[in-house]
Protein backbone atom coordinates (compact mmCIF):
# COMPACT_ATOMS: atom_id res chain seq x y z
CA UNK A 1 0.00 0.00 0.00
CA UNK A 2 1.32 3.42 -0.97
CA UNK A 3 2.11 5.84 1.85
CA UNK A 4 -0.12 8.89 2.22
CA UNK A 5 1.31 12.18 3.57
CA UNK A 6 -1.41 14.43 2.16
CA UNK A 7 -1.28 17.98 3.54
CA UNK A 8 1.26 17.19 6.26
CA UNK A 9 4.05 19.41 7.56
CA UNK A 10 7.23 17.55 6.61
CA UNK A 11 9.71 20.40 7.05
CA UNK A 12 13.24 19.17 7.63
CA UNK A 13 12.19 15.49 7.54
CA UNK A 14 14.67 12.96 6.18
CA UNK A 15 13.48 10.34 3.69
CA UNK A 16 16.99 9.61 2.54
CA UNK A 17 17.28 6.33 0.62
CA UNK A 18 13.70 5.25 1.41
CA UNK A 19 11.33 3.42 -0.93
CA UNK A 20 8.44 5.85 -1.41
CA UNK A 21 7.14 4.53 -4.71
CA UNK A 22 3.67 5.89 -5.45
CA UNK A 23 3.54 7.90 -2.20
CA UNK A 24 1.14 10.84 -1.94
CA UNK A 25 2.86 14.11 -0.93
CA UNK A 26 0.26 16.41 -2.46
CA UNK A 27 -0.28 19.64 -0.54
CA UNK A 28 2.62 18.94 1.83
CA UNK A 29 5.21 21.37 3.17
CA UNK A 30 8.55 19.74 2.30
CA UNK A 31 10.86 22.72 2.87
CA UNK A 32 14.38 21.49 3.67
CA UNK A 33 13.19 17.86 3.47
CA UNK A 34 15.83 15.35 2.33
CA UNK A 35 14.82 12.82 -0.36
CA UNK A 36 18.41 12.07 -1.40
CA UNK A 37 18.65 8.70 -3.14
CA UNK A 38 14.98 7.87 -2.48
CA UNK A 39 12.79 5.82 -4.82
CA UNK A 40 9.88 8.15 -5.63
CA UNK A 41 8.70 6.42 -8.79
CA UNK A 42 5.12 7.56 -9.48
CA UNK A 43 4.89 9.74 -6.36
CA UNK A 44 2.48 12.69 -6.26
CA UNK A 45 3.79 16.12 -5.17
CA UNK A 46 0.92 18.18 -6.57
CA UNK A 47 0.82 21.57 -4.86
CA UNK A 48 3.72 20.73 -2.54
CA UNK A 49 5.91 23.54 -1.20
CA UNK A 50 9.65 22.90 -1.37
CA UNK A 51 12.54 25.23 -0.60
CA UNK A 52 14.17 26.66 2.51
CA UNK A 53 13.13 26.72 6.14
CA UNK A 54 13.29 30.06 7.92
CA UNK A 55 16.56 29.37 9.68
CA UNK A 56 18.28 28.68 6.39
CA UNK A 57 16.70 31.77 4.88
CA UNK A 58 18.05 33.87 7.75
CA UNK A 59 21.47 32.34 7.23
CA UNK A 60 21.46 33.37 3.58
CA UNK A 61 20.42 36.90 4.53
CA UNK A 62 23.40 37.09 6.87
CA UNK A 63 25.74 35.85 4.15
CA UNK A 64 24.31 38.42 1.76
CA UNK A 65 25.09 41.13 4.30
CA UNK A 66 28.64 39.83 4.69
CA UNK A 67 29.08 39.94 0.91
CA UNK A 68 27.76 43.47 0.90
CA UNK A 69 30.19 44.34 3.68
CA UNK A 70 33.07 43.00 1.61
CA UNK A 71 31.86 45.08 -1.31
CA UNK A 72 31.76 48.11 0.97
CA UNK A 73 35.28 47.40 2.24
CA UNK A 74 36.70 47.36 -1.27
CA UNK A 75 34.59 50.36 -2.21
CA UNK A 76 36.28 52.30 0.58
CA UNK A 77 39.71 51.65 -0.87
CA UNK A 78 38.50 52.28 -4.41
CA UNK A 79 37.10 55.61 -3.30
CA UNK A 80 40.35 56.42 -1.51
CA UNK A 81 42.45 55.74 -4.59
CA UNK A 82 40.12 57.68 -6.89
CA UNK A 83 40.15 60.61 -4.44
CA UNK A 84 43.87 61.03 -5.17
CA UNK A 85 42.66 62.90 -8.25
CA UNK A 86 42.39 65.96 -6.03
CA UNK A 87 45.93 65.71 -4.68
CA UNK A 88 47.23 68.44 -7.01
CA UNK A 89 50.57 68.93 -5.22
CA UNK A 90 51.46 65.30 -5.95
CA UNK A 91 51.13 64.45 -9.68
CA UNK A 92 51.93 60.77 -9.14
CA UNK A 93 49.00 60.44 -6.73
CA UNK A 94 46.78 62.06 -9.35
CA UNK A 95 47.91 59.44 -11.88
CA UNK A 96 46.84 56.74 -9.42
CA UNK A 97 43.48 58.45 -8.95
CA UNK A 98 42.74 58.95 -12.62
CA UNK A 99 43.91 55.43 -13.48
CA UNK A 100 41.64 53.92 -10.81
CA UNK A 101 38.67 55.95 -12.07
CA UNK A 102 39.31 54.90 -15.68
CA UNK A 103 39.62 51.25 -14.65
CA UNK A 104 36.33 51.44 -12.71
CA UNK A 105 34.53 52.90 -15.72
CA UNK A 106 36.08 50.38 -18.14
CA UNK A 107 35.30 47.47 -15.81
CA UNK A 108 31.68 48.47 -15.39
CA UNK A 109 31.22 48.89 -19.13
CA UNK A 110 32.94 45.60 -20.00
CA UNK A 111 31.06 43.64 -17.31
CA UNK A 112 27.72 45.00 -18.47
CA UNK A 113 28.49 44.38 -22.14
CA UNK A 114 30.67 41.26 -22.16
CA UNK A 115 30.43 39.66 -18.73
CA UNK A 116 32.78 39.22 -15.79
CA UNK A 117 35.20 36.84 -17.54
CA UNK A 118 35.99 39.44 -20.19
CA UNK A 119 36.39 42.07 -17.49
CA UNK A 120 39.04 39.98 -15.77
CA UNK A 121 41.04 39.70 -18.98
CA UNK A 122 40.72 43.42 -19.71
CA UNK A 123 41.86 44.30 -16.20
CA UNK A 124 44.98 42.15 -16.48
CA UNK A 125 45.88 43.79 -19.80
CA UNK A 126 45.23 47.27 -18.40
CA UNK A 127 47.28 46.56 -15.30
CA UNK A 128 50.25 45.28 -17.28
CA UNK A 129 50.09 48.11 -19.79
CA UNK A 130 49.88 50.82 -17.16
CA UNK A 131 52.59 49.24 -15.00
CA UNK A 132 55.01 48.98 -17.93
CA UNK A 133 54.25 52.49 -19.11
CA UNK A 134 54.74 54.00 -15.67
CA UNK A 135 57.94 52.04 -15.03
CA UNK A 136 59.40 53.27 -18.32
CA UNK A 137 58.25 56.84 -17.76
CA UNK A 138 59.57 57.16 -14.23
CA UNK A 139 63.17 56.98 -13.09
CA UNK A 140 64.71 56.37 -9.71
CA UNK A 141 63.55 54.48 -6.65
CA UNK A 142 60.09 56.03 -6.83
CA UNK A 143 59.21 54.09 -9.99
CA UNK A 144 58.92 50.70 -8.29
CA UNK A 145 57.03 52.07 -5.29
CA UNK A 146 54.57 53.94 -7.48
CA UNK A 147 54.00 50.91 -9.72
CA UNK A 148 53.25 48.78 -6.64
CA UNK A 149 50.73 51.35 -5.37
CA UNK A 150 49.09 51.50 -8.79
CA UNK A 151 48.90 47.70 -8.99
CA UNK A 152 47.23 47.67 -5.58
CA UNK A 153 44.72 50.27 -6.76
CA UNK A 154 43.86 48.17 -9.82
CA UNK A 155 43.53 44.99 -7.75
CA UNK A 156 41.23 46.65 -5.22
CA UNK A 157 39.13 48.18 -7.99
CA UNK A 158 38.70 44.78 -9.66
CA UNK A 159 37.82 43.12 -6.35
CA UNK A 160 35.19 45.78 -5.73
CA UNK A 161 33.64 45.25 -9.17
CA UNK A 162 33.57 41.45 -8.66
CA UNK A 163 31.97 41.76 -5.21
CA UNK A 164 29.28 44.04 -6.60
CA UNK A 165 28.69 41.70 -9.55
CA UNK A 166 28.08 38.73 -7.23
CA UNK A 167 25.98 40.61 -4.67
CA UNK A 168 23.05 41.21 -7.04
CA UNK A 169 22.55 37.62 -8.30
CA UNK A 170 22.88 36.19 -4.79
CA UNK A 171 20.23 38.58 -3.56
CA UNK A 172 17.78 37.61 -6.28
CA UNK A 173 18.52 33.88 -6.01
CA UNK A 174 17.92 33.95 -2.29
CA UNK A 175 14.82 36.13 -2.64
CA UNK A 176 16.36 38.71 -0.31
CA UNK A 177 16.66 41.52 -2.82
CA UNK A 178 15.36 44.18 -0.43
CA UNK A 179 17.66 43.17 2.40
CA UNK A 180 20.72 43.11 0.21
CA UNK A 181 19.77 46.36 -1.53
CA UNK A 182 19.69 48.01 1.89
CA UNK A 183 22.96 46.32 2.80
CA UNK A 184 24.60 47.54 -0.39
CA UNK A 185 23.35 51.05 0.17
CA UNK A 186 24.71 51.14 3.72
CA UNK A 187 27.97 49.43 2.78
CA UNK A 188 28.70 51.69 -0.16
CA UNK A 189 27.58 54.81 1.62
CA UNK A 190 29.81 53.87 4.54
CA UNK A 191 32.63 53.10 2.15
CA UNK A 192 32.23 56.45 0.48
CA UNK A 193 32.21 58.21 3.81
CA UNK A 194 35.32 56.34 4.88
CA UNK A 195 37.11 57.26 1.67
CA UNK A 196 35.94 60.82 2.12
CA UNK A 197 37.27 60.99 5.68
CA UNK A 198 40.60 59.34 4.81
CA UNK A 199 41.15 61.62 1.87
CA UNK A 200 40.12 64.75 3.73
CA UNK A 201 42.40 63.96 6.66
CA UNK A 202 45.27 63.24 4.29
CA UNK A 203 44.99 66.61 2.63
CA UNK A 204 44.43 68.31 5.96
CA UNK A 205 47.68 66.85 7.27
CA UNK A 206 49.53 67.84 4.13
CA UNK A 207 48.25 71.40 4.29
CA UNK A 208 49.17 72.04 7.91
CA UNK A 209 52.37 70.00 8.18
CA UNK A 210 54.29 71.35 5.23
CA UNK A 211 52.08 72.13 2.29
CA UNK A 212 52.21 75.95 2.39
CA UNK A 213 50.24 78.76 3.94
CA UNK A 214 47.09 78.36 5.98
CA UNK A 215 45.01 79.84 3.17
CA UNK A 216 46.29 77.33 0.63
CA UNK A 217 45.85 74.56 3.16
CA UNK A 218 42.25 75.54 3.85
CA UNK A 219 41.39 75.73 0.17
CA UNK A 220 43.10 72.42 -0.53
CA UNK A 221 41.27 70.76 2.32
CA UNK A 222 37.89 72.19 1.30
CA UNK A 223 38.39 71.14 -2.31
CA UNK A 224 39.49 67.64 -1.35
CA UNK A 225 36.66 67.41 1.15
CA UNK A 226 34.02 68.31 -1.44
CA UNK A 227 35.57 66.18 -4.19
CA UNK A 228 35.79 63.10 -2.00
CA UNK A 229 32.18 63.53 -0.89
CA UNK A 230 30.89 63.79 -4.46
CA UNK A 231 32.93 60.75 -5.55
CA UNK A 232 31.73 58.77 -2.54
CA UNK A 233 28.12 59.49 -3.40
CA UNK A 234 28.61 58.63 -7.08
CA UNK A 235 30.40 55.38 -6.22
CA UNK A 236 27.66 54.36 -3.79
CA UNK A 237 24.83 54.98 -6.26
CA UNK A 238 26.73 53.43 -9.18
CA UNK A 239 27.57 50.36 -7.10
CA UNK A 240 23.96 49.75 -6.12
CA UNK A 241 22.64 50.22 -9.66
CA UNK A 242 25.45 48.10 -11.11
CA UNK A 243 24.82 45.22 -8.72
CA UNK A 244 21.05 45.36 -9.22
CA UNK A 245 21.43 45.34 -13.00
CA UNK A 246 23.85 42.40 -12.98
CA UNK A 247 21.51 40.50 -10.65
CA UNK A 248 18.51 41.10 -12.87
CA UNK A 249 20.29 40.11 -16.07
CA UNK A 250 21.90 37.04 -14.53
CA UNK A 251 18.64 35.70 -13.13
CA UNK A 252 16.84 36.39 -16.42
CA UNK A 253 19.20 33.90 -18.06
CA UNK A 254 21.72 36.19 -19.76
CA UNK A 255 24.45 33.81 -20.97
CA UNK A 256 27.17 36.36 -20.17
CA UNK A 257 26.42 35.95 -16.48
CA UNK A 258 25.34 32.30 -16.49
CA UNK A 259 28.15 31.12 -14.21
CA UNK A 260 27.39 33.88 -11.71
CA UNK A 261 23.74 32.84 -11.78
CA UNK A 262 24.67 29.18 -11.29
CA UNK A 263 26.84 29.99 -8.29
CA UNK A 264 24.13 32.16 -6.75
CA UNK A 265 21.41 29.52 -7.22
CA UNK A 266 23.67 26.74 -5.92
CA UNK A 267 24.36 28.77 -2.80
CA UNK A 268 20.68 29.64 -2.35
CA UNK A 269 19.85 25.90 -2.50
CA UNK A 270 22.00 25.08 0.53
CA UNK A 271 19.68 23.69 3.15
CA UNK A 272 16.76 23.50 0.72
CA UNK A 273 14.70 20.48 -0.32
CA UNK A 274 16.92 17.81 -1.85
CA UNK A 275 15.97 15.26 -4.52
CA UNK A 276 19.60 14.59 -5.32
CA UNK A 277 20.18 11.17 -6.94
CA UNK A 278 16.54 10.21 -6.36
CA UNK A 279 14.32 8.33 -8.83
CA UNK A 280 11.64 10.77 -9.97
CA UNK A 281 10.28 8.67 -12.82
CA UNK A 282 6.59 9.55 -13.51
CA UNK A 283 6.52 11.88 -10.48
CA UNK A 284 3.85 14.59 -10.58
CA UNK A 285 4.98 18.07 -9.46
CA UNK A 286 1.98 19.91 -10.91
CA UNK A 287 1.56 23.37 -9.31
CA UNK A 288 4.35 22.67 -6.80
CA UNK A 289 6.70 25.42 -5.57
CA UNK A 290 10.26 24.25 -6.17
CA UNK A 291 12.55 27.18 -5.45
CA UNK A 292 15.92 26.32 -3.83
CA UNK A 293 15.47 22.60 -4.58
CA UNK A 294 18.33 20.28 -5.50
CA UNK A 295 17.76 18.03 -8.54
CA UNK A 296 21.38 17.09 -9.21
CA UNK A 297 21.77 13.54 -10.59
CA UNK A 298 18.03 12.91 -10.20
CA UNK A 299 16.32 10.53 -12.64
CA UNK A 300 13.80 12.69 -14.49
CA UNK A 301 11.87 10.36 -16.78
CA UNK A 302 8.38 11.61 -17.74
CA UNK A 303 8.46 13.81 -14.63
CA UNK A 304 5.60 16.33 -14.75
CA UNK A 305 6.50 19.96 -13.98
CA UNK A 306 3.33 21.49 -15.37
CA UNK A 307 2.43 24.87 -13.80
CA UNK A 308 5.20 24.58 -11.21
CA UNK A 309 6.50 27.76 -9.58
CA UNK A 310 10.14 28.92 -9.39
CA UNK A 311 11.40 25.97 -11.43
CA UNK A 312 14.07 28.29 -12.85
CA UNK A 313 15.51 28.68 -9.33
CA UNK A 314 16.29 25.00 -8.72
CA UNK A 315 19.77 23.51 -8.70
CA UNK A 316 19.56 21.40 -11.88
CA UNK A 317 23.00 19.82 -12.14
CA UNK A 318 23.35 18.32 -15.63
CA UNK A 319 19.65 17.50 -16.07
CA UNK A 320 17.52 19.14 -18.75
CA UNK A 321 16.34 21.62 -16.10
CA UNK A 322 19.53 23.62 -16.70
CA UNK A 323 18.05 24.91 -19.98
CA UNK A 324 15.94 28.05 -19.48
CA UNK A 325 13.93 27.42 -22.64
CA UNK A 326 13.10 23.88 -21.56
CA UNK A 327 12.03 25.04 -18.12
CA UNK A 328 9.72 27.63 -19.66
CA UNK A 329 7.93 25.00 -21.76
CA UNK A 330 7.66 22.63 -18.82
CA UNK A 331 6.03 25.31 -16.68
CA UNK A 332 3.75 26.94 -19.24
CA UNK A 333 3.21 24.29 -21.91
CA UNK A 334 4.01 26.90 -24.58
CA UNK A 335 6.99 26.37 -26.89
CA UNK A 336 5.89 27.47 -30.33
CA UNK A 337 8.85 28.23 -32.65
CA UNK A 338 11.33 27.04 -29.99
CA UNK A 339 14.67 25.60 -31.04
CA UNK A 340 15.77 22.38 -29.31
CA UNK A 341 18.22 21.25 -31.97
CA UNK A 342 20.64 18.58 -30.68
CA UNK A 343 19.43 18.94 -27.11
CA UNK A 344 19.35 15.92 -24.81
CA UNK A 345 15.69 15.82 -23.79
CA UNK A 346 15.57 12.13 -22.96
CA UNK A 347 12.63 11.35 -20.69
CA UNK A 348 11.18 14.86 -20.78
CA UNK A 349 7.46 15.39 -20.20
CA UNK A 350 5.96 17.88 -22.66
CA UNK A 351 2.46 16.41 -22.39
CA UNK A 352 -0.16 18.68 -23.95
CA UNK A 353 2.36 21.38 -24.90
CA UNK A 354 2.08 23.69 -27.90
CA UNK A 355 5.21 22.97 -29.96
CA UNK A 356 4.00 24.17 -33.35
CA UNK A 357 6.93 24.98 -35.66
CA UNK A 358 9.42 23.87 -33.00
CA UNK A 359 12.73 22.42 -34.13
CA UNK A 360 14.14 19.17 -32.72
CA UNK A 361 16.78 18.46 -35.35
CA UNK A 362 19.15 15.82 -33.94
CA UNK A 363 17.51 16.03 -30.50
CA UNK A 364 17.24 13.06 -28.15
CA UNK A 365 13.58 12.56 -27.24
CA UNK A 366 13.83 8.93 -26.21
CA UNK A 367 11.37 7.87 -23.47
CA UNK A 368 9.78 11.32 -23.61
CA UNK A 369 6.10 11.89 -22.91
CA UNK A 370 4.71 13.75 -25.92
CA UNK A 371 1.09 12.79 -25.41
CA UNK A 372 -1.39 15.24 -26.99
CA UNK A 373 1.48 17.57 -27.99
CA UNK A 374 0.86 19.80 -31.01
CA UNK A 375 3.89 19.17 -33.25
CA UNK A 376 2.38 20.68 -36.38
CA UNK A 377 5.17 21.65 -38.82
CA UNK A 378 7.77 20.64 -36.22
CA UNK A 379 11.21 19.61 -37.47
CA UNK A 380 11.91 16.10 -36.20
CA UNK A 381 14.78 15.43 -38.59
CA UNK A 382 17.17 12.85 -37.09
CA UNK A 383 15.39 13.11 -33.74
CA UNK A 384 15.73 10.02 -31.54
CA UNK A 385 12.30 8.71 -30.51
CA UNK A 386 13.03 5.33 -28.95
CA UNK A 387 10.27 4.54 -26.48
CA UNK A 388 8.69 7.97 -26.97
CA UNK A 389 4.96 8.23 -26.30
CA UNK A 390 3.26 10.21 -29.10
CA UNK A 391 -0.27 9.14 -28.15
CA UNK A 392 -2.77 11.73 -29.40
CA UNK A 393 -0.06 14.04 -30.76
CA UNK A 394 -0.64 16.21 -33.83
CA UNK A 395 2.09 15.64 -36.44
CA UNK A 396 0.45 17.34 -39.41
CA UNK A 397 3.09 18.98 -41.60
CA UNK A 398 6.01 17.67 -39.51
CA UNK A 399 9.42 17.05 -41.12
CA UNK A 400 10.49 13.50 -40.29
CA UNK A 401 13.59 12.88 -42.39
CA UNK A 402 15.70 10.10 -40.84
CA UNK A 403 13.89 10.26 -37.50
CA UNK A 404 14.83 7.47 -35.12
CA UNK A 405 11.59 5.67 -34.34
CA UNK A 406 11.51 2.09 -33.03
CA UNK A 407 8.94 -0.58 -32.29
CA UNK A 408 8.66 0.97 -28.80
CA UNK A 409 7.56 4.36 -30.17
CA UNK A 410 3.85 4.82 -29.46
CA UNK A 411 1.62 6.29 -32.21
CA UNK A 412 -1.79 5.47 -30.71
CA UNK A 413 -4.37 8.05 -31.73
CA UNK A 414 -1.82 10.25 -33.56
CA UNK A 415 -3.44 12.96 -35.67
CA UNK A 416 -1.67 13.58 -38.96
CA UNK A 417 -2.93 14.67 -42.35
CA UNK A 418 0.45 14.77 -44.11
CA UNK A 419 4.20 14.90 -43.42
CA UNK A 420 7.39 15.84 -45.27
CA UNK A 421 10.30 13.47 -45.74
CA UNK A 422 12.86 16.27 -46.28
CA UNK A 423 13.45 19.77 -44.95
CA UNK A 424 12.01 22.55 -47.13
CA UNK A 425 14.16 24.78 -49.34
CA UNK A 426 13.49 28.03 -51.17
CA UNK A 427 13.06 26.08 -54.39
CA UNK A 428 11.03 23.24 -52.88
CA UNK A 429 8.78 24.25 -49.99
CA UNK A 430 6.95 20.88 -50.02
CA UNK A 431 9.75 18.28 -50.29
CA UNK A 432 8.64 14.65 -50.57
CA UNK A 433 5.20 15.19 -49.14
CA UNK A 434 3.33 12.12 -47.98
CA UNK A 435 0.76 11.35 -49.25
CA UNK A 436 2.28 12.28 -52.62
CA UNK A 437 -0.91 13.86 -53.92
CA UNK A 438 -1.27 17.32 -52.37
CA UNK A 439 -5.02 16.90 -52.39
CA UNK A 440 -4.89 13.72 -50.31
CA UNK A 441 -4.45 13.31 -46.55
CA UNK A 442 -3.89 10.34 -44.25
CA UNK A 443 -7.04 8.64 -43.07
CA UNK A 444 -7.46 8.26 -39.27
CA UNK A 445 -4.91 5.69 -38.05
CA UNK A 446 -3.18 5.48 -41.45
CA UNK A 447 -0.10 7.47 -40.42
CA UNK A 448 0.66 5.01 -37.59
CA UNK A 449 0.80 2.19 -40.14
CA UNK A 450 2.87 4.33 -42.52
CA UNK A 451 5.44 5.09 -39.79
CA UNK A 452 6.16 1.54 -38.71
CA UNK A 453 9.95 1.00 -38.53
CA UNK A 454 9.84 -1.84 -41.06
CA UNK A 455 8.46 0.63 -43.60
CA UNK A 456 11.59 2.77 -43.53
CA UNK A 457 12.59 1.78 -47.03
CA UNK A 458 9.19 2.88 -48.29
CA UNK A 459 9.54 6.31 -46.63
CA UNK A 460 12.97 7.06 -48.15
Amino acid sequence: MHQDFFGQNLRGRSFKGQNLEGANFSGTDIKSADFTGANLNGANFTGAKAGLQKRWAIFLVCVSWVLSGISGFFSAFTGLFIAFIFDSPHPLNQVVGWTSLIVVIVLFIVILDQGLKSALAVTVVLALAVAVAVTLALTGAGALAFTCVLALALAVTLANACALAFAGPLAVAGDFALAVAIALAIANAGAGALAFVFNGLGFFAFAFLGGGTRIVASLSFAFAFLGAFVLAFILAVAGILFSANIGRRAMEGDEKYSWIRNIAIAFAAIGGTSFRSSDLTDVNFTAATLKSTDFRKAILIRTCFNKTKKLDFVRPGTTYLQKAQVVSVLETGVGQDSNFDRENLSGINFKGANLIDASFIGANLSQANLQDVDLSRAKLVQAQLNGTDLTGANLTGAYIQDWGITTDTKFDGVRCEYVYMRLPTAYNPDPLRKPDNNKEVFAPGEFADFSKPNDTAKQS
